[in-house]
Order: structure tokens, then sequence, then C-alpha cells
């Protein structure tokens, strides 16, 4: 899922925790923050495989460097 989706995602788990809150549907809300909070950990794997992906290329690129 990309960063878009997740953001549309938290966006609408928003929207649903305030429209439940205000129609004192706490159910909704509840389920609106679920949502915030799956988007909030999509959010925070893809940073972390961004970054093995990082590290890794760095790793690849000093054996590169060492075989010139």
């Amino acid at each position: 899922m990309g960063d878009i989706e997740n953001k549309f995602e938290d966006l609408g788990g928003k929207a649903k925790e305030g429209f439940g809150e205000a129609t004192g549907n706490e159910s909704m809300a509840d389920e609106g923050r679920a949502d915030q909070t799956k988007a909030d950990i999509k959010d925070a794997v893809s940073d972390a495989g961004d970054k093995i992906k990082d590290a890794a290329n760095k790793v690849m690129g000093a054996f590169q460097k060492d075989d010139k």
C-alpha cells in the first residue's frame, strides 16, 4: 500500500472518528481510530523497509568499492 493510500486511510479514519463523536456513535468513532492506527502502522513498516533497503545498498556499495 502506498503512502497516498495510507494518508487516505488516515483521513478517512479521522472523518469516521469525528462523525462518530458528533453523533454519539462510539462504534464508528472507535472504527475511525482503528483506521488511523492501521495507517500509522503501515507507514512505520514502510519506513522500516526503506531503512533496511538503504542499509543494504550501503553494504553492497562498500563491497563494490573494495572490488575496484
